[in-house]
């Protein structure tokens, strides 16, 4: 059953963080092997979902939110369920509209901080936990290249951050998903060279 539309501030990041939520919990669902490598150097496929919910996790608490529930390393399905369903209570509430105060960021509705940081974060690393599974990653083109679109024009500070390496360079033929993927530093041929 679709969720009820409202025309609240913070439905639009509760129903992208639910569809993109959505989409890396049926990857993770997938994962047969939590030890293999994946596309960022020196992880694991457990650690693309360690890093979404350890670090989203202090992101949030240095604005004053707590969600520092357990991690279970040695569950990496039942450790995400439960981060994605906190996440998304925050974004069904009427926190969503609250105002969030980050230390180097400054301040801004809490749901279109998620969006814009975490939810992203989620949708990119989607690829690199299919790749390290070896399964389709079901990323919509359309939305990675109007992602792709915004990110390029903050490509230096982007590139200053330190959480992106260089962009490898991709045939602008090629789908929007594997361009994206080259323009935030991955390999897109890293399945076919490991």
């Amino acid at each position: 059953m679709p969720a009820p539309q409202d025309a609240s501030p913070g439905h639009a990041a509760a129903g992208r963080h639910r569809r993109v939520a959505e989409g890396f919990g049926t990857v993770v669902g997938q994962v047969a092997d939590w030890d293999a490598p994946t596309p960022v150097s020196s992880w694991q496929a457990r650690d693309v979902v360690l890093h979404l919910v350890t670090w989203s996790q202090g992101f949030l608490a240095s604005g004053g939110i707590d969600l520092a529930r357990p991690v279970d390393a040695d569950d990496p399905l039942g450790t995400w369920r439960t981060h994605a369903a906190e996440i998304q209570g925050l974004l069904d509430s009427s926190a969503a509209t609250d105002d969030f105060t980050h230390p180097q960021l400054g301040t801004d509705r809490l749901g279109a901080v998620i969006d814009r940081f975490y939810s992203t974060d989620v949708l990119m690393h989607t690829w690199d936990l299919a790749e390290a599974a070896a399964v389709p990653s079901g990323l919509d083109p359309v939305e990675c290249e109007q992602l792709l679109e915004g990110m390029r024009s903050h490509d230096q500070m982007l590139r200053d951050s330190g959480q992106y390496g260089p962009a490898v360079p991709v045939s602008p033929e090629r789908d929007a998903v594997v361009r994206l993927m080259g323009f935030i530093g991955r390999d897109p041929e890293w399945r076919q060279s490991r």
